[in-house]
């Protein structure tokens, strides 16, 4: 009896990955954590107040608006989507907190956190039913919140004051154990964000829908339903931030988040997320977002530069991470 067989090379080991493969693997987990204990190394060296107590704290708490919102821009851009309307999210939850506090601090905790969903829950069954570009959707997204927050504030002449002495401010300006609250919210939010996005099913389907929606689909994977929870949670994280950026300020001021979307992008491609879905950590991104914050907090000691040396450093970043990113992902189709 006559059997065919066939020959397998002695050279390919399945299942084992080559020496590259490995380190292309290493950086692309740990790439933006390496990236910031240069940066943090080198502001040290160079600038004597850089290291003290008082300016990691700062560093801290500014980055920790940014940390909340990325952390939602995370999940939506490992479901293969983007969410311009974070920014002006951002400001109107801020507005909306000012204006809720005067009736207590519970008022001015679910008005934004309401607004935020809802204006997310909104762009995701735009996208996930229609079919429509997550550009266009969340770009439109970005419009209406900012023209609601203009409408609110008369074109932005005013500017809502959260009363003195009301507990509302305590979210934004309270300290425990030398940090601020803010950074003990968007630590823990993080945290979870982790359990979520490695743990569960929600994290495991948002992988699969990311990586190939049609496949996922194939698989059983409730497409529509994960879009919607994605930008319903990037909307809510987005006014969450703005909630606290309010509280830390006292008042609901209407020129922020202008551009805000493009540095929490920025962040969480720096932080290894692929632009083309299906791959991420918001271990990684909480690494973009302090990259950025020490940048502009060195732009900020050296004092004779402008902030837009800071977009010019934070871009160079980005281009950096990108082609890493390109680099990384052919190596893994190669494989």
């Amino acid at each position: 009896m006559i059997t065919d067989s066939v020959a397998v090379p002695t050279t390919v080991r399945p299942g084992r990955a080559t020496r590259a493969e490995r380190l292309a693997s290493l950086s692309q987990r740990h790439g933006a954590l390496t990236m910031l204990a240069l940066a943090l190394i080198a502001a040290s060296v160079t600038f004597e107040s850089f290291a003290t107590a008082e300016n990691l704290a700062g560093i801290a708490i500014q980055s920790s608006f940014v940390a909340v919102i990325a952390l939602g821009m995370t999940f939506v851009i490992i479901g293969g989507g983007i969410d311009l309307s974070v920014g002006a999210v951002f400001a109107l939850a801020g507005v909306l907190a000012a204006f809720g506090s005067r009736w207590g601090p519970v008022t001015a905790l679910l008005l934004p956190l309401g607004a935020g969903a809802l204006i997310g829950l909104v762009q995701g069954v735009l996208i996930a039913r229609t079919g429509m570009a997550p550009f266009i959707v969340t770009l439109a997204g970005l419009l209406a919140a900012r023209g609601l927050m203009l409408a609110l504030t008369t074109e932005g002449a005013e500017t809502p004051l959260v009363p003195r002495g009301s507990g509302f401010l305590g979210l934004g300006r309270g300290v425990f154990l030398g940090l601020g609250v803010p950074v003990w919210i968007a630590i823990v939010l993080c945290g979870l964000g982790a359990v979520l996005l490695r743990r569960t099913r929600y994290g495991q389907f948002l992988f699969a829908v990311g990586g190939n929606e049609d496949a996922a689909g194939l698989m059983g994977v409730p497409v529509t339903r994960v879009k919607v929870v994605t930008y319903a949670l990037s909307g809510l994280l987005a006014a969450l931030a703005g909630m606290l950026n309010a509280a830390r300020l006292g008042s609901g001021v209407t020129i922020l988040g202008v551009g805000m979307e493009l540095d929490v992008i920025a962040a969480v491609v720096i932080g290894g997320t692929l632009l083309v879905g299906g791959a991420g950590a918001v271990g990684g991104t909480v690494c973009g977002v302090l990259i950025l914050g020490v940048i502009q907090n060195v732009v900020n000691q050296i004092g004779t530069l402008t902030s837009s040396v800071q977009s010019v450093v934070s871009g160079a970043f980005l281009v950096v991470a990108v082609v890493a990113q390109t680099y990384l992902s052919r190596a893994g189709r190669a494989r």
